[in-house]
């Protein structure tokens, strides 16, 4: 006799909410969402955009990229094959899917992530293909709709995965400066570099009921806190509460209030000229003397490498490594702190203010960690809470207004992941400090001086030029939380550093670093103050040439750097290795 199993599987779902046992086919007409308790299922990105746009209206765009395996990343599986089980087991070329398409009459250009995708997490080619739908949106003339579902940047393409934050986030700034409204739609989950940038530097940030969001996941806090989290922690019902989104949004009403959106901003969205879209600069291009080759290019700098990647992980977080303080006192002259984020805070590790360098006053923006154990705690281990990231930004637009260039300084395990951090918007600070040093009209240069942590690091690193310190490390992850994911085993961390591509040469040969910054042959914490002359005098390379550049054309160049690390480059970099 056949087993009946498959199709009684086929006809019955159990809840994930209150375990009733549903008939599928009552379950999908009420859009998969439970008429026992309202519990609202995961949906991939075929069945949503079947929700949400107007019948016959969809169209389809392009989704075939060259195929990047950018670091040759192994962990227990190699890279690729991870990549086509993600593409068998749900028919899609990669983890989001982008359309034009109509809701309620008004066109829109469409980009809806899949969480069953390698947990929608965003990697070169989701970047690619996000920024390549905001460029159609922006050609159309159209508003851009953004459907969010993500546990975070994909650790197997390391620091480019987390360059995607700025480039779609600068894709984003292009259609704001246009005047065509921007809206993302928060799922269950969205959360890490996605939550961090695109899904909350919308114009617009709707979240549908049960979904949760934040730049750090509950078992990351439960395990950096030790503390049991509050009932509804990150729930849209509570963000809302703590005016994080702008409204929470039932499956069945979605349509409509995405219509009703775009019907009302339509009404009123003054004629603009087209803005032109940032192609990525031609190889001739340059930022003066300093960019003798192109920032971005792979091979710009062949640094090599003297260390094994775990060795310069431990030499990046050592205690007595030269910290931002030191540098302000030793790099620069007369430096005045300013504190304060103007909205009821001032977080202890970001520390700012205006200094000179040599002749030139900048403002000067870095993580705080300290030497001494006292010191770690009370600047919370350089891990800046959201008043840190919002004090980083006031600094950002004043220097913006006052003609000073920014120099930043960073060196954090990443930002804060604590509880109170998600509830003030942690991921919405580090987003806005992204989207605006994308358009900041001064030049920026960044300085990778010990550790780059994530989208902690990135807050202060969307830059002109990036340099780093030759025992500085910058990555997406650390190794010991890539080794618990992927292996999983925390011992692993030494061979996660390695496969993460986190050192100053392996940067510089992905493009992501411009110049290194060497130290003296031991370590910068063996000798601060030839490490501080070698720092000012790179300083100072980079700097100057930067001051005579426009500020238009610091932009463009600026968007331009970013908007390389999408998947063809990555493929580039892949097959030329």
């Amino acid at each position: 006799m056949t087993s009946t199993a498959p199709r009684e599987e086929q006809l019955w779902s159990r809840c994930a909410g209150c375990a009733s046992l549903l008939y599928r086919k009552r379950l999908r007409r009420n859009l998969d969402v439970c008429p026992e308790c309202g519990e609202h299922a995961r949906l991939g990105a075929p069945e949503r955009l079947r929700q949400l746009v107007d019948p016959g209206s969809l169209r389809l765009l392009p989704n075939q990229l060259p195929e990047t395996d950018p670091l040759y990343f192994v962990d227990v599986l190699p890279y690729p094959h991870r990549l086509s089980a993600a593409r068998a087991s749900t028919g899609l070329a990669e983890a989001v899917v982008c359309a034009t398409a109509t809701i309620g009459g008004h066109p829109a250009v469409l980009a809806v992530m899949d969480f069953r995708f390698l947990g929608g997490s965003l990697g070169c080619a989701v970047g690619e293909l996000i920024t390549r739908a905001a460029e159609r949106a922006l050609d159309d003339g159209v508003p851009l709709i953004l459907i969010t579902a993500s546990g975070g940047a994909r650790m197997q393409e390391g620091v480019l995965s987390l360059m995607q934050m700025a480039t779609v986030s600068q894709a984003i700034a292009a259609l704001r400066e246009a005047g065509l409204l921007t809206v993302s739609v928060l799922t269950d989950p969205t959360y890490g570099g996605v939550a961090a940038s695109f899904a909350t530097n919308t114009d617009l940030v709707l979240a549908e009921s049960g979904a949760r969001m934040g730049f750090a996941g509950p078992r990351v806090i439960r395990q950096v806190t030790g503390r049991a989290l509050p009932e509804g922690f990150q729930s849209a019902d509570v963000l809302l509460r703590h005016g994080q989104v702008d409204m929470v949004v039932q499956r069945r009403s979605l349509r409509a209030r995405l219509g009703a959106l775009l019907a009302a901003t339509r009404a009123t969205r003054p004629a603009r000229a087209p803005v032109p879209r940032q192609e990525p600069a031609p190889r001739h291009e340059r930022l003066g003397e300093a960019a003798a080759t192109p920032a971005g290019t792979p091979g710009a700098v062949d640094y090599p490498a003297v260390r094994d990647a775990w060795d310069t992980v431990r030499l990046a977080r050592h205690p007595g490594r030269p910290t931002t303080l030191d540098y302000l006192d030793s790099v620069f002259d007369g430096f005045l702190e300013l504190h304060g984020d103007r909205l009821g805070g001032d977080c202890p590790a970001v520390v700012g203010g205006v200094a000179r360098l040599a002749d030139r006053h900048v403002m000067v923006i870095g993580h705080q960690k300290g030497h001494t154990t006292a010191e770690l705690v009370a600047r919370n281990f350089g891990m800046a809470s959201p008043a840190g990231h919002r004090k980083a930004l006031r600094l950002m637009r004043l220097a913006a207004r006052l003609g000073l260039p920014v120099v930043t300084l960073v060196d954090t395990p990443g930002a804060d992941p604590g509880v109170s951090a998600e509830e003030q918007g942690q991921a919405a600070a580090i987003a806005e400090n992204i989207l605006t040093l994308t358009v900041l009209p001064t030049p920026v240069l960044a300085v990778i001086t010990g550790e780059g942590g994530s989208g902690g690091a990135l807050a202060l690193a969307v830059a002109d030029r990036v340099l780093m310190l030759e025992n500085a490390v910058y990555s997406v992850i650390s190794p010991e939380g890539c080794a618990a994911i992927l292996w999983p085993d925390r011992s692993a961390a030494p061979q996660a550093a390695r496969a993460l591509r986190l050192t100053a040469p392996d940067l510089c040969r992905l493009g992501v670093v411009d110049e290194v910054v060497p130290e003296p042959s031991s370590a910068a914490h063996d000798d601060p103050a030839e490490t501080a002359r070698r720092l000012r005098a790179a300083l100072l390379s980079n700097l100057l040439p930067l001051l005579d550049v426009p500020p238009a054309m610091l932009v463009r160049l600026r968007r331009q750097r970013f908007r390389r690390f999408g998947a063809a480059r990555a493929g580039a970099r892949a097959g030329a290795r």
